[in-house]
């Protein structure tokens, strides 16, 4: 796929939105994770699922095990939660699979919303941005 960051991100709005349709608040985040691949693969979007995310540490890279749940087109990250409420350490946590994954956008969705609008949250990585 040839879009732009933003039209990729709407794109993967859109297919999260048609998962909370179908399957609505309340189940786990491996259902949603696995419904929004579904819909990821139904649209065509190249992605990876549980892409590991090594981490620079001095001159090495620590492979700890630090996985975002998609990284799409290698320029989108989305992380997936079914939480009560988002709070600070899943945003942070999502910047930094962003940073680290030196991705221009990231993507925060938490299904377990009555409107999925008020459970997705969009990070941009103005450094990365301005380069493109």
């Amino acid at each position: 796929m040839n879009l732009s960051i933003d039209a990729l991100t709407e794109l993967i709005i859109g297919a999260a939105i048609t998962v909370h349709k179908k399957l609505g608040p309340g189940l786990l985040e491996s259902v949603y994770q696995a419904a929004l691949e579904y819909e990821l693969i139904k649209l065509g979007v190249p992605h990876a699922k549980e892409k590991a995310i090594p981490v620079p540490y001095d001159d090495i890279f620590l492979e700890v095990g630090f996985r975002c749940d998609f990284l799409v087109e290698n320029r989108v990250v989305v992380e997936c939660k079914a939480v009560k409420k988002l709070v600070p350490i899943d945003e942070a946590k999502t910047i930094n699979y962003m940073k680290l994954a030196r991705v221009p956008t990231a993507l925060l969705i938490n299904f377990n919303e009555l409107l999925l609008k008020n459970g997705l949250r969009r990070f941009v990585n103005k450094e990365l941005i301005r380069k493109q």
